[in-house]
């Protein structure tokens, strides 16, 4: 296995996800009187650009093999796991995590805990016993959990003290619903392969009108800190959502397939928005 190829399976385009709550958490620490460490600042970001993004997709490429040779997504948009690759891949999790791990001893113990929890929810999202995305409602809950613990694990790594309750509250339904709706294209395939997630229990229909509610939620939990400026961030969601509901199978795919560049606008938008508060 080729260093190109382990690459791919990180899934490039979706590493702005880890990095950006990363440093919107590290960011928001810093505004409320956190002190930047360039050392840890840096080598934390670089973790969570690659190795996390490694850990993450490369387990959920290795136990979701059976699945991923159904699906047409993962066939033609990504690229197909075969097993004879299995070990490589997590030998190449192991020596690009090992050493951050080991960092973490070093960091405030909040941001520690913080980096424990990165570590479950990513792993038990995809591995057993858990393998939580096979476990309706708890496979948005897992994956949603990795991301937002990613802002908090940042913030509490520039020394911030202050609570987290809101945006962390605002962050779970932003993400659970990111989740939600990327399981919608996969409806066919995972019922193929025996594999209940929230998009079967709920359809997808209703998985879609969900996801609208949970975009909303989290913009008006973010009002005590931004004003309404977050709920005009709810509007390309909301519409969407609304043309993903009344789209066909082939349509709503395109539409998933601009998800990502939604995604990485919008956080931009909310790093630029934290720092406007800050300064």
């Amino acid at each position: 296995m080729t260093l190109s190829q382990i690459l791919r399976i990180s899934r490039p385009r979706f590493w702005i996800y880890e990095l950006g709550t990363y440093a919107l958490g590290m960011l928001a620490g810093l505004t409320v009187g956190g002190a930047w460490s360039w050392v840890y600042g840096v080598l934390y970001g670089l973790f969570f650009l690659i190795p996390a993004n490694i850990l993450i997709y490369g387990i959920n490429d290795v136990f979701d093999y059976e699945t991923d040779k159904r699906n047409p997504k993962k066939v033609e948009y990504e690229d197909l796991l075969h097993p004879s690759l299995h070990k490589k891949v997590f030998a190449y999790i192991f020596w690009s995590n090992i050493g951050f791990v080991i960092l973490g001893l070093f960091v405030p113990w909040k941001a520690f805990v913080a980096l424990i929890f990165f570590y479950f929810f990513a792993t038990f999202y995809s591995a057993p016993p858990i393998r939580a995305k096979a476990r309706p409602f708890l496979d948005s809950f897992f994956s949603a959990g990795h991301y937002v613990v990613t802002g908090v694990f940042g913030y509490y790594l520039s020394g911030a003290q202050g609570g987290v309750i809101l945006p962390v509250c605002a962050g779970m339904c932003w993400a659970i619903a990111m989740h939600a709706y990327s399981a919608v294209p996969d409806i066919d395939a995972d019922k193929q392969s025996g594999i209940q997630t929230i998009a079967i229990s709920l359809g997808k229909k209703t998985t879609i009108l969900v996801c609208a509610f949970l975009y909303v939620c989290a913009g008006v939990l973010l009002v005590p800190y931004f004003s309404w400026l977050p709920l005009l961030l709810t509007v390309p969601y909301v519409i969407l959502m609304y043309k993903s509901y009344v789209s066909d199978e082939q349509k709503l795919f395109r539409l998933y397939t601009y998800f990502p560049k939604l995604n990485a606008l919008v956080g931009m938008i909310l790093f630029f928005l934290v720092l406007w508060r800050g300064i």
